[in-house]
C-alpha cells in the first residue's frame, strides 16, 4: 500500500474516506491505515479547532425583568 505522504491531495482524501468507512463497518485491519491517512489529512490541511474561531457573541435574548409564573 502506498504511504499517505506519497499521495496527492485528492487521492489522499478519497482513500482516507474509504478507509474510515471500512473501519466503521468493522474491518479491523483498516483501522490503523485509516488513522494514518487521517493524520496526514490533518497535517496537510489543518484540523478545525476553536482556537481559530471568531470570538463574536451571538445576539443576546432580552428577558423581562419579572418572572412570569
Amino acid at each position: 500500500m502506498t504511504e499517505p505522504g506519497d499521495l496527492d491531495d485528492e487521492e489522499l482524501l478519497n482513500r482516507a474516506h474509504q478507509l474510515r468507512l471500512l473501519a466503521l463497518r468493522g474491518h479491523a485491519e483498516t483501522r490503523r491505515p485509516a488513522r494514518l491517512h487521517e493524520a496526514e489529512v490533518r497535517r496537510r490541511f489543518g484540523a478545525p479547532t476553536t482556537v481559530s474561531a471568531s470570538l463574536e457573541q451571538g445576539a443576546a435574548r432580552r428577558r423581562p425583568f419579572w418572572r412570569f409564573w
